[in-house]
């Protein structure tokens, strides 16, 4: 491994890929392009690790390529958040050609050879044509394919060659060139190194060099590029180099498990011999005689007579009674076993490695083991081994009972196969019906070669064993569905033996092994003969791809890369399994897999193999330069036919093959086509039996009797045009495709360049079947055309003039004489012999009727936007430019926005809250404004979870990622404009968006000018860009910390605006007239025409609490303000609604429902400590944060009992009322809550609406609540009659609450700091006890609740029953207790997970060794995924789903009653990470705080993807059990959001 730093470079197209944890990709394909960027990010799975990622892409591509050659990535930071690896990334600048691995790992993870996750990118080869290297991208290939050996003296071949030229292909791929084998298959070759002397004429010596001259200048001169074949698996019989090197192909001698199958397949020969001989007459079997009783005739012999005489049971069995005289003279000698019996050991038999007769053996140490052993029947010795030998023989022969039955099943499956193959051959139609049986066309194929006379089966056998032995060589082949991942001629494959290789008898299959080491002279014979194919072609076809063996290949290629750096690589693949076809992919770095358009039986499926094969929708989304890396199909070559398909003139119709060339030649990818297609050739072109050549070219008249063709043979005029679109197609870059069914027979292909806006659309009528009318149209529906038919491109169609007999050329491959391609190019509508304009259509649209559109015929109509279109997407490409779109105009010039129109300005002079309304807002509080507005929705769809932006960017997003134009989103845009309408609408209706709506409705009107299917993909661009710019203006209005943050803190950070709004119904009570600047925002009240204070308010969740009295929370605003006020820098948000709860402040309370202050309930004992917590971070954080306690807060209850006062009646600064507030705690509250009965809680008891708070002068603990009430934040009143529980609190948690213990510490702590610096005025409280005044300093409240708090919250791990107050209690030890002195005693005892929020707060109360005991115990026991849970599971009371539609009569859960006895709460986790990080540092493990730090990552990653998978971009209020979703949460929820926010902060500000 080496390690080397890479710089980043920015790049214009960049891919993101993110990395999980166990996924191993090496079945995907990714492609990328040379220049492209390409970053691996840290998914969820991985956060908190150490990862190491590794690949083998060189640093530059001035470094060699070695596959084995590994260099460690270097991650960089994106923002400036230390410590926070969601931002995290490694790069790779693609820099050449081919395809490379990448692994990585982590500490205390994976190793290099079982990494942690891997996979594979390809990078395309750039291809060039022409002296002047002009690109010839993939998309724009057209390969003919040409058989080498039909191409006659190489002396000939350019005027060949010219036929492709002319027809307009730009890649020729050639079948191998090299000297071919006796059966002059093409791919049967006999010496790979030189070239074929077939081609060489009278007198010359042509060369592999002569052939690359031609090469050179057909791609210089002609700009054609040229492949070649190579194969890598089998090579001719009659290979010299073989006779020399026998250990270069499978034989007996290396591969000694296929001597049974050689004996058979022998066995076998001689039964042909025999049938030819008529040996078999007396079985009814005859040489002429191929008929079904026949083949009946043949099954029966073999599995009577043929085989059960061969013994091939002996290979593979035991010599029993050898075996058992062995174990005899072995035990004898030993004595019996006296060992224990080891259950579970059992007999096998072990091979015969060089499997002969009856030489097959067993493990004896193990027979002598199970068998040896002491007889209780009778004495010691020779009758003792006597039983013990019976005993062995008995399981000896089991053994080869099985063995037996075995392979009478492999050797019956023999049987089937031969009969199938026969059938085939015989009977079958489309199979060559043979009429005799040959010596070459036997009853099976020959599987070896056989180095001697056909003699007896006896002289077969012993040749087995002679020096032959390793010239008997199998031969190549293939296996219908086999793995293409196995050998089939390896162990223990017995495919020989079963008779399921379809063998090619001219050539055996090469044995390489697993290294060049194992076989030298093959691997350097074979990386010669590739590299040799390298140096002078451009590109090779990996012929039979599937059964070459994968190292192998790889070795060959890498070399060959090293010659040709941009090496263009084809393959075919029969592996029928898309996952195995991409390991090949992958691992060889294939540029292009062929695709057969010949595979189609019908034009539907035809259709839809176009579709498939290349291109994006048209009217795909506008896909931003840097996006995520996906997953897509090979790139492919899709052929009309390829030189293994049949004649498709038999198959189909000849007038079949126009039209589909022209489907294949709008397919988005590279095309090909077989030399003689285009002639309308009638017959196979074989590649074993072909020995005719191809005729010339020549630009003269010519006849079918002529040598040579020109442009009137066959269908070549129409392919030419069609390649000449093809290519033009692919390198203008109409990437878009949509295929449509016309009907049963016709197929209309458009082809769509975003750029231009301009399409080209080709309807093909199909002939699958020979047509019974080929003159006759037929009712054909009406093209419907989006936009203005500029020019016909091409028309053609197939006619046949004559009607002869078809004349076999013996000397030249010849097509039909009879059919001409009538063509026509570039008319005009007007002059079209095929169509005609019907009629004007509707706005952008023309429709064509087919006048004359017979079998066989094709057009392509190039089509344009009308005028008024054009302009209006010149103005939406203008808009869009401003949002770092590459906008161009038609003519490619670089768009600017115009001045006026600054988007990014418009959106600058908004403020948050204004944002808030534009992005945000759910139904609930859109409707609170009375604007006659709510979220969108779509028909049978619903509604969007915001009206602002972000609930349609949280469709949008996962829709453009993949193009998913059927959407109902993309449907309704299509289908009118009222989406785009709303997001104008909604946005001029209020002053601080009025400006931005304008904009919308501009744009907007340029958007109903399109063409509908252009809709959703503007659409998209326009949102996607304004969100863009309006988060980017978010965040610079906030704090340094979530400006420079991570993308994670960024996206807690948008809680702030998610949650922080103005709504109608829920205002903040007016604050004082007299508050020093910044004065609180107002507006004119529409209603009124008054001017109000128009301050925002923090809505507690979304949708559930986002409007009216449940919106506005004391508890929830204040432990949520931190985090999405303080921490984003929103200052003045935070100080308006610290000082408009402070205007609230009654019994020493801030309102637990604020209600607008007039409507305010007092019902919690908590809100007030969050809101004194509160105001200490704002001092904390704020510059100068300390002048907020001077702040005038007009009380609106100057006394308990007093009714609500108007706006500056009675001012105090904010000091003073934080005083009253522990003064109220100190002298002890008893209050019956305001309005008491069910007009304000319906469920509630008459008890529970009393209310008493104080401090236990003892402890200096804070108290409150009662049985009935539930004070703190777990404050769940039963609500079910059926089940009795209504009007009991689940958790009332009254006595000291260990988290108000905590916040009080804290605040008293904060408050004689702030005395000691001279900004509190305050130190000490009073309070008349029996007629005296009693005082208490801040101070020793401070230290009794320093003194007591460890001495009575803390269960140590160790009993101490005179230090415990109530042992018997105890449920779980060394935790703190939830609360003290609780009425319901066990309740103290409870693991709960509040005490983290006390060690965050007020950390000095806790033992750093105790509380770290605590932690882990939390950690084990209520951490789950997203949340921690509520209540320990071991607690009786724990129930893990809340459900609070239950209805049922289990008073634990009806009504949601076990809320939070057990459920998973989010916000609790900030508290537990935070105070996790916190004592980390200050216990004795050295490594607590590099741990800590990696859980706190690991945990985290589940917000991240919880936070960017969620619709509403935010983080639940709960989760059930183990992290399920639970329906009745909020899916978003403030304190959610700003506690994990907080983690983020500390841990940002650890170091």
């Amino acid at each position: 491994m080496s390690s080397n730093s890479e710089k980043p470079v920015p790049q214009a197209q960049l891919r993101v890929l993110q990395l999980k944890d166990g996924e191993h990709s090496n079945t995907t394909v990714y492609r990328l392009e040379k220049g492209w960027g390409l970053h691996f990010t840290l998914g969820p799975s991985l956060l908190g690790k150490k990862v190491h990622v590794f690949t083998n892409h060189p640093l530059s591509p001035d470094v060699a390529f070695d596959r084995g050659e590994y260099r460690e990535l270097e991650w960089h930071l994106r923002s400036a958040a230390r410590d926070d690896d969601t931002d995290v990334h490694v790069e790779i600048v693609c820099g050449m050609a081919g395809s490379f691995n990448f692994f990585f790992l982590y500490e205390g993870g994976g190793t290099i050879l079982e990494p942690n996750g891997s996979g594979y990118f390809l990078v395309d080869p750039v291809l060039t044509v022409g002296a002047e290297k002009q690109p010839l991208p993939l998309d724009s290939i057209q390969c003919q394919t040409v058989l080498s050996k039909c191409m006659g003296k190489l002396s000939e071949w350019e005027a060949r060659l010219q036929v492709a030229k002319e027809s307009g292909y730009n890649m020729i791929h050639f079948t191998p060139v090299q000297g071919l084998g006796k059966s002059n298959s093409a791919y049967s070759i006999k010496d790979q190194l030189k070239l074929n002397p077939v081609y060489q004429s009278k007198g010359r010596k042509e060369t592999l060099n002569d052939l690359g001259k031609i090469i050179q200048k057909m791609r210089n001169e002609w700009k054609i590029l040229s492949i070649c074949d190579i194969v890598l698996n089998h090579s001719a019989n009659e290979s010299p180099w073989l006779q020399a090197h026998p250990e270069c192909a499978y034989n007996l001698v290396n591969a000694p498990h296929l001597r049974p199958a050689y004996l058979l397949d022998r066995a076998l020969w001689h039964f042909t011999l025999e049938i030819i001989a008529g040996t078999w007459k007396a079985h009814g079997i005859t040489q002429n005689d191929i008929s079904r009783e026949q083949l009946q005739r043949v099954g029966a012999v073999l599995n009577d007579c043929v085989i059960p005489k061969l013994k091939i049971e002996e290979f593979y069995i035991l010599d029993v009674e050898k075996i058992v005289e062995e174990f005899r003279d072995k035990a004898l000698d030993q004595g019996p076993n006296l060992s224990l019996f080891s259950p579970g050991l059992n007999l096998e038999i072990v091979q015969d490695p060089q499997y002969r007769r009856l030489q097959c053996g067993i493990d004896m140490e193990l027979a002598l083991k199970l068998f040896n052993r002491e007889k209780n029947t009778v004495a010691q010795g020779e009758d003792r081994v006597v039983l013990c030998c019976a005993e062995l023989r008995t399981q000896l022969m089991l053994l080869n009972r099985r063995a037996r039955e075995v392979i009478d099943s492999h050797l019956k499956q023999a049987i089937t196969c031969i009969i199938a193959g026969l059938e085939y051959f015989w009977l079958q139609d489309g199979g060559p019906k043979w009429k005799r049986v040959t010596k070459e066309d036997s009853i099976s194929y020959q599987y070896f070669t056989h180095p001697g006379a056909d003699t007896c089966l006896a002289d077969d056998e012993a040749l087995m064993d002679s020096k032959k032995a390793a010239f008997v060589m199998a031969h190549n082949g293939w296996v219908m569905n086999d793995d293409a991942m196995k050998n089939f001629a390896e162990p223990p494959s017995m495919v020989y033996l079963r008779r399921e290789l379809i063998a090619w008898g001219d050539s055996v299959k090469l044995k390489y092994g697993q290294q060049p080491e194992d076989n030298p002279y093959l691997w350097k014979h074979m990386k010669e003969y590739v590299t040799e194919t390298a140096r002078i072609f451009h590109g090779v076809r990996l012929d039979n791809c599937h059964s070459t063996p994968i190292h192998v290949g790889e070795y060959v290629l890498d070399a060959a890369r090293k010659i040709q750096p941009d090496l263009y690589v084809v393959a075919e693949l029969f592996t029928c399994n898309e996952k195995t076809d991409n390991i090949f992919v992958n691992r060889f770095g294939i540029s292009s897999l062929i695709r057969e358009a010949m595979q189609a039986g019908d034009a539907h499926t035809l259709g839809a193999t176009v579709h498939r094969y290349g291109g994006e929708p048209v009217g795909a989304f506008i896909q931003p330069p840097a996006r995520p890396l996906t997953p897509c199909i090979a790139h492919a070559m899709l052929m009309d036919q390829t030189h293994d398909n049949p004649c498709p003139i038999k198959t189909r119709s000849v007038y079949d093959l126009l039209p589909n060339s022209a489907l294949v030649s709008m397919s988005c990818c590279a095309t090909g086509s077989t030399r003689g297609y285009d002639e309308l050739v009638p017959y196979h072109v074989d590649v074993v039996k072909e020995n005719r050549i191809f005729k010339s070219w020549s630009d003269a008249s010519v006849d079918f009797a002529c040598p040579s063709i020109g442009i009137k043979a066959g269908i070549i005029a129409g392919k030419k045009a069609l390649n000449k679109l093809h290519q033009g197609l692919g390198a203008q870059g109409y990437n878009q495709v949509y295929v449509d069914q016309v009907d049963t027979n016709i197929i209309s292909v458009t082809r769509h360049c975003y750029n231009t806006h301009k399409s080209v659309i080709l309807v093909a009528h199909t002939a699958f079947q020979m047509p019974k009318k080929a003159n006759e149209t037929g009712h054909i529906p009406p093209l419907c055309v989006p936009g203005i038919v500029d020019e016909i491109i091409l028309e053609a169609r197939l006619v046949q003039k004559a009607n002869g007999p078809v004349i076999e050329d013996k000397a030249f491959i010849a097509g039909l004489p009879d059919y001409v391609c009538e063509i026509r190019q570039h008319i005009q509508l007007k002059e079209s012999d095929m169509v005609e304009l019907s009629e004007e259509g509707e706005r952008n649209l023309q429709v064509v009727d087919f006048s004359s559109f017979t079998p066989g015929s094709v057009i392509a109509l190039k089509v344009s936007m009308n005028p008024s279109t054009t302009a209006a997407i010149l103005q939406l490409r203008t808009a869009l430019s401003q949002f770092g779109y590459r906008m161009r105009s038609y003519s490619g010039s670089r768009l600017t926005n115009k001045q006026g129109t600054d988007f990014r300005s418009i959106v600058q002079r908004m403020s948050l809250i204004d944002i808030n309304r534009v992005l945000y807002r759910c139904d609930a509080e859109e409707k609170d404004d009375g604007k006659a507005f709510g979220a969108y929705e779509i028909p049978d769809k619903g509604p969007f979870v915001y009206c602002g932006l972000q609930g349609f960017i949280s469709v949008l997003q996962d829709i453009r990622a993949t193009n998913d134009l059927g959407h109902p989103l993309c449907e309704n845009l299509r289908n009118g404009d009222w989406m785009p309408e709303y997001i104008a609408a909604r946005l001029l209706v209020h002053p601080g968006t009025k400006e931005l709506g304008k904009w919308f409705q501009q744009v907007f009107g340029f958007l109903q000018q399109i063409p509908r299917y252009l809709i959703p993909c503007y659409f998209d661009a326009i949102i996607y860009g304004a969100y863009t710019i309006i988060l980017e203006t978010i965040w610079s209005k906030m704090s340094e910390f979530v400006r420079t943050g991570s993308g994670f803190v960024k996206a807690l950070a948008l809680g702030s605006l998610q949650m922080c709004g103005q709504t109608k119904n829920a205002p903040l009570p007016a604050l004082s007239p007299n508050l020093l600047a910044p004065k609180p925002p107002c507006c004119i009240n529409a209603e009124t025409g008054r001017k109000e204070q128009a301050c925002a308010t923090l809505a507690a969740g979304l949708p559930h609490f986002s409007h009216g009295i449940m919106r506005s929370w004391g508890r929830d605003t204040f432990i949520a303000l931190p985090g999405l006020l303080l921490i984003p820098g929103r200052f003045q948000e935070a100080r308006y609604i610290i000082l408009a709860y402070a205007q609230c402040l009654r019994h020493g309370l801030i309102p637990n429902l604020l209600g607008g202050g007039t409507h305010a309930r007092f019902n919690c004992r908590d809100a007030v400590w969050w809101w004194l917590q509160c105001i200490q971070e704002y001092c904390r954080i704020v510059p100068n944060g300390h002048t907020i306690l001077k702040d005038l807060v007009s009380r609106l209850y100057p006394t308990d009992d007093s009714l609500a006062e108007e706006a500056g009646f009675c001012e105090q600064p904010l000091e003073d009322v934080i005083h009253e507030a522990l003064q109220k705690h100190y002298q002890g509250q008893q209050f019956t809550e305001r309005n008491a009965g069910h007009s304000i809680d319906e469920n509630m008891r008459w008890e529970g609406f009393e209310n008493c708070i104080g401090v236990d002068e003892t402890t200096g603990f804070v108290f409150g609540g009662n049985v009935h009430n539930c004070g703190t934040w777990m404050d769940k009143m039963g609500s079910s009659e059926v089940s009795g529980n209504r009007g009991k609190p689940a958790t009332p948690r009254d006595g000291s609450a260990v988290e108000l213990v905590g916040l009080s510490k804290s605040a008293l702590r904060w408050l004689i700091k702030m005395h000691e610096k001279g900004f509190y005025p305050y130190d000490t409280l009073n309070k008349v006890v029996d007629g005296k005044v009693q005082k208490m300093s801040y101070k020793k409240w401070d230290c009794l609740i320093q003194e007591n708090f460890e001495k009575h919250f803390w269960i140590s791990v160790t009993p101490n029953p005179k230090l415990e107050e109530a042992p018997q209690l105890i449920n779980k030890r060394g935790i703190y207790k939830d609360s003290y002195k609780a009425t319901l005693a066990w309740a103290d005892y409870q693991l709960r997970c509040n005490f983290p929020i006390a060690m965050v707060v007020a950390p000095e109360l806790f033992s750093p060794e105790n509380a770290w005991i605590a932690l882990n115990a939390a950690e084990k026991v209520l951490l789950g995924p997203l949340g921690m849970k509520t209540l320990d599971p071991s607690d009786w009371a724990y129930r893990g789903n809340y459900d609070n539609s239950n209805n049922s009569g289990d008073p634990s859960v009806a009504h949601g009653f076990n809320y939070h006895n057990g459920p998973e709460w989010v916000w609790p986790v900030g508290y537990f990470l935070r105070a996790m990080l916190h004592f980390a540092s200050r216990v004795s493990d050295a490594e607590a705080s590099s741990k800590t730090v990696a859980l706190l990552k690991s945990v985290l990653s589940i917000h991240y993807e919880e936070i960017q998978r969620s619709p509403w971009r935010g983080l639940p209020e709960l989760t059930n059990e183990k992290g399920a979703y639970c329906k009745d949460s909020s899916p978003t929820q403030a304190w959610s959001m700003s506690t994990i926010l907080e983690v983020m902060f500390d841990l940002h500000n650890k170091g």
